[in-house]
């Protein structure tokens, strides 16, 4: 604890020391007073009064194109993005202020330019076609959302076309990845040893194979993308394509992803009204890996002195029968599963200028996505093989009608507006499994080779959600100092029983920009200060499917009736019709100052939010229910968290410019409740219900449950037993030394010689970004670090257990320390404060002045070389410490080899303006 409080305490001495440099000229960071989207509305920076950050295009990352959450990693107080765990294309974890439902719903809501969509959508937007990221933070903002705002939204604006003739943009980068570290597993020559030394016998094939390195390549990338734009007084338009072609640092990984945006506006009858039209969309193919787990678990532990090819004689792949829980990697990567996505999405606005003060906008888009599935584990590594197909399609109309009113008058400025809003949408798919195959040699291309087609495995489906809403937005700002703002949205959805289908989700906040005061005058270092506070309630409806109020039935089997087969047909779930929205109810307070010429902007927040009518899945009596369990709004949750944000400017000549940002964010969660009535009957949580649990070494068993959820305590909280150290097992061997807690016996079972050790989830999340300029060179470094927090080593835990070898490879340390257990304690608990050297990146202006010639067409050229994951300072003993530490699944805080490995990218780019 003092280490992780002294680190925490340095890096805000370093933030303190910077402002100590302080200059009085004018700062180039986002001007106070400049326009930002905040839902549905508009408004300047200085006078919002909710919790809201903007992004612009200038304070991206754009060197290293990879997605749009790249470039706001570390950005944004509160704001967590985690790397995804699957490969290329893997999509990114993000959570705004914390986790806030127990069943789904926790990401954010994304928009882009109004459409409606969700994390998948943002491979469609290629980086360089961003204009600005808002994100709303808080109710009294996300409130304007209703049933969709619970976890925050992530509003992306695309770039337009500007007036003039056309101009030309190209962006390029051309990259290699590479894993930077692996376990250090016992070689060929040091498992022979261990084996002589012990006297056992193994199965030694004459070979010396790193199985680690032997599925594991040089990742090539390339990034590229065009843009045209230009227009007339009246008209403008823009249009965009994209490529990325990337290859995972694992054998046969790849993803190539196809982008294209498009925005057109066109003013007529003398501006009275503007014709919008705008598209983007992308075609995604990926190769990926099908079982992450088994791939890295066998690579690490299968035996090192088989061969790295396939037997000349049987042309398979020598596999170790005595292993039951790992396969011959390289056999592995023979499994074939692909996917390809095709995505569109176009939108139409147009904007009535009915008069100075009253404006009519009717919007409507629609979205079609589709995701096809292909997969075939072949005989080498599944029995008789196997072969997978399916497809998924969704269709969204989204349609609102916006009436604005606006007006300026002395020193009042009045801002209201009106809307209705309608979305439908369509999701159906299917999809079939077929085994028992007499080939390899058809794949999933030809399912009729395959002799058996599962019952579990086939299905379809349809579902078809509809919503309507409707919202008022009240915005009042008297003498640039006092401002009022009012929201309040009522929504309704097909998903919910007659007794709850509608949901009222008001807010309300206030602002006072105490700068514009008089008495501020004597103060002229302080450019802005406002105080801002505002209460809000938002809904969540991510954890109920479309049709869970209704009673649902589903096929049973086949049996037979007379002479012919029926399938028979029963209830799928217990209904409950009086399933609600989960609403979370959020207040904020915050302070934002801009000082020295906006040199130096500081800003601050303090929020708490309550998530009530929680939904979760209870145990019920059988009967009066079919079946023992209840999905129903009983639980609660809070979170609470303070976020510090600070930009500075210590230093600006004409020939450099030094710029640093940082924010620290401090965030608390507590499950309140999980207990409650539901007609006439009391229904309780578990006490103990275990998260996350050891398994990705796949020969672990009795009790590895590490990470769990309990009443009273934050959400993913380490709960084992207390290990005093190692103890002789009598044999020349050490066991777990595991402490009688309870005084009753040691017991491993929960409730018994367990406690609470730890969180999962970090209290404190750090983003920092320190620029420097220097002529036309300048240099970008991107820190972000966690603290608070703890991981469970379990790659240790398992692969230094001696108990396993020789049927397994084990850790170089692990037969010095000759361990023979694996009973899951805190022995292996570790602490995951952690400091991360994101990204660094060198760039040039080239200057175009003696280069006549080209500087007639080329208006700017520069070049950049980017290294990510430079490096990490950590006390971790693992691999590393940014493993799931947001995202509740079965991998929260425990490092087991499920995650995918960590590379270090290396990027040359070159961007080019015509």
């Amino acid at each position: 604890m003092r280490k992780q409080k002294k680190l925490v305490f340095s890096v805000l001495i370093l933030w303190m020391l910077s402002l100590c440099s302080l200059h009085a000229q004018k700062k180039e960071l986002p001007r106070i007073d400049s326009l930002v989207t905040v839902g549905y509305a508009t408004g300047s920076l200085k006078t919002i009064s909710g919790s809201v950050e903007k992004i612009t295009e200038r304070q991206m990352h754009k060197d290293q194109i990879t997605n749009p959450l790249e470039a706001i990693r570390g950005r944004v107080p509160g704001l967590t993005i985690q790397r995804g765990s699957n490969g290329p294309a893997a999509l990114d974890a993000v959570r705004l202020r914390g986790t806030t439902s127990l069943t789904s719903g926790n990401d954010p809501l994304i928009i882009v330019d109004g459409v409606f969509g969700d994390l998948n959508m943002l491979a469609s937007i290629y980086p360089t076609d961003i204009e600005s990221i808002t994100i709303l933070k808080d109710a009294s903002e996300t409130a304007q959302y209703g049933s969709r705002g619970a976890s925050g939204v992530i509003e992306i604006t695309t770039k337009k076309g500007d007036s003039g003739k056309t101009q030309v943009s190209y962006n390029s980068t051309l990259g290699i990845s590479a894993v930077y570290k692996n376990l250090k597993m016992l070689s060929a020559d040091e498992f022979r040893r261990v084996a002589s030394e012990r006297d056992i016998s193994i199965l030694d094939k004459g070979n010396d194979t790193d199985f680690q390195k032997e599925i594991e390549q040089v990742g090539l990338q390339q990034n590229h993308h065009v843009a045209f734009n230009g227009g007339s007084a009246s008209s403008h338009y823009r249009v965009s394509l994209g490529f990325m072609d990337r290859q995972g640092v694992i054998l046969n990984e790849k993803m190539k992803n196809f982008t294209s945006n498009m925005n057109m506006s066109q003013q007529v009858f003398d501006g009275f009204l503007i014709c919008e039209l705008g598209m983007f969309g992308s075609i995604q193919k990926n190769r990926n890996l099908v079982d992450i787990q088994k791939t890295f678990y066998s690579a690490a532990t299968f035996n090192p002195t088989f061969p790295d090819h396939k037997d000349p004689v049987t042309h398979s792949w020598d596999q170790i029968t005595t292993a039951s829980q790992i396969t011959n990697p390289l056999a592995w990567m023979e499994v074939k599963d692909r996917d390809a996505t095709s995505h569109i999405s176009t939108h139409a606005r147009l904007r009535f200028n009915l008069s100075d003060e009253w404006k009519l906008t009717c919007f409507g888009a629609y979205t079609y996505n589709m995701v096809e599935n292909s997969q075939y584990l072949p005989t080498s590594v599944w029995a008789h093989g196997q072969a997978y197909k399916g497809v998924k399609k969704m269709e969204s109309w989204l349609g609102n009608m916006m009436l604005t009113y606006k007006k300026n008058w002395k020193k009042h400025l009045l801002d209201v507006l009106a809307l209705a809003e309608l979305q439908k949408e369509t999701h159906t798919g299917f999809y079939t499994t077929v085994t028992n195959f007499s080939t390899d040699l058809f794949g999933y291309d030809n399912l009729q080779a395959g002799a058996i087609r599962l019952w579990e495995g086939t299905n379809s489906y349809y579902e078809e959600p509809r919503s309507v809403s409707f919202m008022g937005r009240f915005n009042y700002t008297f003498a640039d100092r006092y401002v009022l703002t009012v929201n309040a949205r009522t929504d309704a959805s097909s998903k919910f029983g007659d007794n709850h289908k509608w949901g009222f989700f008001p807010s309300v906040s206030a602002a006072w920009v105490i700068s514009e005061e008089k008495f501020m005058e004597r103060f002229p270092i302080i450019d802005n200060l406002k105080i801002r506070l505002g209460y809000g309630l938002a809904g969540n409806q991510g954890g109920i499917d479309s049709y869970t109020t209704l009673h649902l039935v589903k096929p049973n089997g086949v049996a037979p009736i007379g002479n012919s087969p029926v399938v028979s047909l029963g209830d799928l779930r217990n209904t409950n019709p009086d399933l609600k929205w989960e609403v979370k109810h959020t207040f904020n307070a915050g302070v934002d100052a801009a000082l020295f010429g906006n040199r130096l902007l500081f800003s601050v927040n303090y929020y708490h939010s309550k998530t009530k009518d929680m939904l979760y899945l209870y145990n019920v009596s059988v009967p009066p229910f079919i079946y023992n369990t209840l999905l129903a709004n009983i639980g609660s949750m809070r979170n609470t968290g303070t976020e510090i944000a600070v930009g500075v400017t210590p230093l600006k000549t004409k020939d450099m410019e030094l710029n640093i940002n940082a924010n620290l964010s401090f965030q608390q969660n507590k499950l309140l409740s999980l207990s409650g009535i539901y007609n006439g009957e009391m229904l309780y949580g578990p006490p103990y219900k275990s998260l996350a649990s050891l398994n990705g070494a796949g020969f672990h068993g009795g009790y590895n449950h590490i990470v769990y959820q309990m009443v009273g305590q934050p959400l993913g909280v380490f709960y084992l037993p207390h290990s005093k150290g190692l103890v002789d097992d009598g044999a020349g061997g050490y066991l777990y030394e595991v402490s009688d807690l309870n005084g009753g016996g040691v017991s491993l079972e929960d409730g018994e010689d367990r406690y609470v050790a730890g969180q999962a989830v970090p209290k404190a999340i750090l983003g920092s970004n320190i620029s420097l300029r220097y002529k036309r060179f300048d240099l970008s470094v991107q820190i972000n670090g966690a603290f608070g927090h703890k991981i469970y080593n379990g790659t240790s835990l398992t692969y230094m257990n001696m108990n396993i070898f020789p049927d397994y490879n084990v850790m170089k340390k692990a037969p010095a320390q000759n361990i023979k257990d694996q009973t899951a304690t805190d022995y292996w608990l570790e602490r995951g404060d952690y400091v991360n050297f994101d990204y660094l990146t060198l760039g040039w202006n080239v200057p175009l002045d003696r280069l006549s010639g080209v500087k007639k067409y080329i208006r700017s050229l520069r070049l950049a070389f980017t290294v990510n994951n430079l490096a990490t300072i950590t006390g971790y003993s693992g691999l590393s410490p940014m493993i799931n530490s947001s995202t509740v699944n079965e991998t929260l805080g425990v490092d087991d080899k499920r995650g995918y490995p960590i590379a270090r990218t290396y990027t040359l780019g070159v961007s080019v303006n015509f």
